[in-house]
């Protein structure tokens, strides 16, 4: 009995229930693409230790919930991210918005930039043998001011002066023409490219005023455009080499004479749109035939007749001379055919 009665005066012992714990082991996260020196841990005392890993756009899986936590500025919102990259810091824009962190951001900022690099070398070494890059981007360095200048030029040829070149002496040693920008005599793309896709679309609107518009206007617009510009520059071409005219940069030089007479063609359409007279329409075409003509007479001394120093060349006899002067007189003469055929609508 005394047994039972000691027993039952003893209470139980104290109930330890288990002290929640942070865990003790973080896994780091991957390194930093950005980073040369990979990713360092923040080991402050003010900060989480996982806020670098937030603000690198590296979230670790591995780690609670209640252990992420982002750094705030001020007004609640969490700091822009900017990216060190060999010394000079470059934005990126934030598209978390989008759901899109910014590693994914970077990566596909530095695939667009490679895909177009390497787009441009591709370019150049399986085309750069039949028009070089380099051409091509002298007759587009092109200014407002000299479009303006060039146009008039192109109304109005009959009292510029001077019509030769300006050549500009490089380090090397060598000589070359001077840009379309600084050189008001120096051929350009741009005026004919824009007045082919203008000449095209004047077209459209002639035909549609007339009730006879259909969308194979354009292209067949185009493609009238194109030939005759291709079998002039073929017929000049060809003179070129029969008569043995060599020159730098002859190729783009005779595309860009030869696409001039669309700034002759597009006042004569107009004429035709206000509905002019045959008499003030031929006068109007035959205006812009002889101001085509007459430039072309100017302009083309520099390839047909080239300066024996600028463009290396050899000695042009008097025989040659004649004979490549009535080559000049023959290609202004046969401006007529083909901006009769363009006009004809």
């Amino acid at each position: 009995m005394a047994f039972q009665q000691q027993s039952s005066n003893t209470s139980p012992p104290p109930l330890l229930h288990p002290v929640p714990t942070h865990p003790m082991y973080i896994p780091e996260p991957p390194p930093t693409p950005g980073s040369p020196h990979g990713y360092q841990r923040y080991v402050g005392t003010s900060s989480p230790p996982l806020q670098q890993s937030h603000t690198q756009g590296y979230p670790n899986q591995d780690v609670p919930i209640y252990t992420r936590q982002l750094p705030q500025n001020q007004y609640g919102q969490p700091p822009p991210v900017h990216h060190s990259t060999h010394g000079y810091q470059q934005h990126v824009p934030d598209f978390s918005a989008w759901g899109i962190d910014g590693a994914t951001t970077q990566l596909g900022m530095q695939l667009g930039q490679s895909a177009v690099q390497a787009g441009q070398n591709y370019v150049q070494q399986n085309l750069g043998w039949l028009i070089p890059v380099s051409l091509l981007r002298h007759h587009f360095n092109v200014s407002n001011s000299y479009v303006i200048h060039k146009l008039r030029l192109l109304i109005f040829p009959w009292r510029h002066k001077p019509w030769s070149r300006k050549i500009k002496r490089l380090e090397n040693g060598t000589n070359e023409w001077q840009p379309p920008r600084e050189d008001i005599n120096s051929p350009d793309l741009y005026i004919p490219a824009m007045a082919l896709v203008t000449y095209v679309l004047f077209v459209a609107l002639l035909r549609g005023l007339q009730d006879r518009f259909h969308p194979e206007v354009l292209g067949t617009a185009a493609s009238k455009a194109l030939a005759v510009s291709m079998v002039d520059f073929l017929f000049v071409k060809t003179g070129c080499y029969i008569l043995n005219i060599q020159g730098s940069g002859q190729v783009l030089d005779l595309i860009a004479y030869g696409g001039y007479k669309f700034v002759g063609v597009i006042p004569t359409l107009t004429a035709g749109l206000f509905g002019f007279g045959t008499t003030l329409y031929a006068l109007i075409f035959l205006y812009f035939f002889f101001a085509n003509a007459f430039f072309l007479l100017r302009s083309l001394r520099s390839v047909v007749l080239p300066d024996n120093a600028q463009a290396n060349v050899g000695t042009v006899n008097q025989a040659q001379r004649s004979r490549r002067i009535t080559f000049l007189f023959f290609i202004a003469m046969t401006q007529v055919m083909y901006m009769w055929i363009l006009a004809r609508v």
